[in-house]
């Protein structure tokens, strides 16, 4: 691969350089979603509430992958901070490809035997039930070979090629797009198959994605199979699961608590169900930004803590912190301003755009609690504190979100549950500089604000004193 030194220059231009692609990647990932919902929500009702309760889970289970790939690029970007070898890097990756899908193959069998149990439990039932059931087995087809292309392109992330990670997940999701309507409705000889015809795009989408990163990885030597590919296998498989086991719950545990919070949601009706489902997926449209930023923040702390250079790294999560923060702000004015439009575009009634416009205009004042949460999430997977992030994301949802979610319906209704949403994303920034704090990723203290430039700075005069 090109220089993947991420321990030189400054540290924005260190986390530009892996956040600012996968910006553009997470934006085609997220878009799919967004796409299934459009589409479906002129095939009927049944499919838009089908796909409503169908989200939460699919999230969760993609958001366990991604923590996964935690594991993989914490160990591959330390190994590079440190000065290892490509060959010990292109052993890591498969294994990592290894783990990724036995684990996948595991989830998905899991999933398709146990789906009529979990969304009848989320509240799915009749017609509805019935088309969430059509989606799922093809999704759980090709949760496989999204998983294996996502511990590859961790690989790439960690050696700061966040541009060939992007390209990938943005050619599968062109694909994935503009199979959805041929699919959906038919063309020409294809029939119109409905909410199956968005799964069966999904599928050879990733399919297609997979073949291409697995190939370009031969190619450079990312990924390789010399005369002892399974040298080290325990051991690479023991240093991937520390972090990546502990970041796959981590990552999960917020979609999962979404879809129980969507059980809440279902109390209220189907039109509710499918303007908060529409509402959470403009939300994470919205997040990209932060998302990518989460991306960025794993492999530059990662390789700063490799070389023993923790003040980098401290740097690097104030800044983060506070481009959130900022970013935060200027969504939620958007929010305020073009809710009601962006609700009527991905619903097909007044009644569900009304759920949708309410959740984005009051929940949306709290958004940068939630990047401020995955970035230092990502931040302390890459510092090895995978349980820590583990610890905050669960107190965020279990604590927090579900019970006051609960709470709130039976009091105030849908509007009690985006109280608990906010409440949830802005304790979730005093969990996260309490973490920060604790595992050596902040020097803050109570009290203690300092200019954002302060940390912008990498010159001699910094490096001096923060190694």
């Amino acid at each position: 691969m090109a220089d993947r030194n991420l321990n030189n220059g400054p540290v924005w231009r260190a986390i530009a350089r892996v956040s600012a692609p996968m910006t553009l990647g997470i934006l085609g990932v997220l878009l799919v979603g967004l796409s299934d919902a459009f589409f479906l929500a002129r095939a009927g009702e049944t499919e838009l509430t089908a796909i409503g309760f169908i989200y939460p889970v699919i999230v969760a289970l993609t958001s366990l992958a991604i923590g996964l790939s935690a594991g993989t690029n914490t160990v591959v970007s330390q190994s590079l901070g440190r000065g290892d070898s490509e060959k010990d890097g292109a052993r890591i990756a498969l294994h990592a490809v290894i783990m990724a899908s036995t684990m996948a193959t595991t989830v998905a069998f899991l999933l398709y035997l146990g789906g009529p149990v979990l969304f009848g439990f989320m509240g799915a039932e009749g017609a509805v039930l019935d088309a969430v059931m059509i989606y799922v087995p093809l999704w759980c087809l090709s949760f496989v070979p999204m998983v294996s292309g996502m511990a590859i392109n961790a690989v790439f992330r960690a050696g700061g090629q966040g541009s060939v990670a992007a390209s990938v997940m943005v050619l599968q999701s062109v694909l994935n797009i503009g199979m959805n309507p041929i699919f959906i409705f038919g063309f020409g000889p294809i029939p119109e198959m409905g909410i199956m015809g968005a799964g069966l795009a999904t599928l050879l989408a990733r399919i297609v994605g997979f073949a291409v990163v697995v190939s370009y990885a031969l190619h450079v030597g990312v990924l390789r199979f010399d005369n002892r590919p399974f040298k080290a296998l325990g051991h690479s498989l023991v240093r991937i699961g520390k972090v990546g086991v502990p970041a796959a719950l981590s990552n999960g545990i917020n979609p999962a608590g979404m879809a129980a919070v969507t059980a809440a949601v279902a109390t209220i009706g189907d039109s509710a169900v499918a303007g908060f489902g529409a509402a959470t997926r403009l939300q994470s449209l919205i997040f990209v930004p932060m998302l990518a930023l989460s991306a960025g923040i794993g492999p530059v702390v990662g390789q700063a803590w490799g070389a023993d250079r923790q003040g980098r790294a401290r740097r690097a999560v104030a800044l983060t912190h506070w481009a959130c923060l900022g970013y935060g702000a200027v969504a939620a004015v958007a929010m305020l301003l073009f809710a009601q439009p962006l609700a009527q575009v991905m619903t097909d009634g007044a009644e569900a755009a009304g759920y949708t416009a309410a959740y984005l205009q009051i929940v949306g004042l709290s958004f940068f609690g939630y990047g401020i949460l995955v970035t230092t999430n990502a931040a302390m997977n890459a510092r090895d504190r995978a349980v820590w992030s583990l610890g905050l994301s669960v107190a965020r949802i279990a604590l927090v979100y579900i019970p006051f979610a609960w709470m709130g319906v039976a009091l105030g209704g849908y509007t009690g549950i985006l109280i608990a949403a906010v409440a949830a994303n802005l304790l979730a920034v005093w969990g996260a500089l309490v973490a920060c704090r604790a595992v050596g990723l902040s020097n803050l203290r109570l009290g203690m604000v300092r200019f954002p430039a302060l940390w912008l700075r990498s010159g001699p005069a910094r490096a001096a004193g923060a190694n």
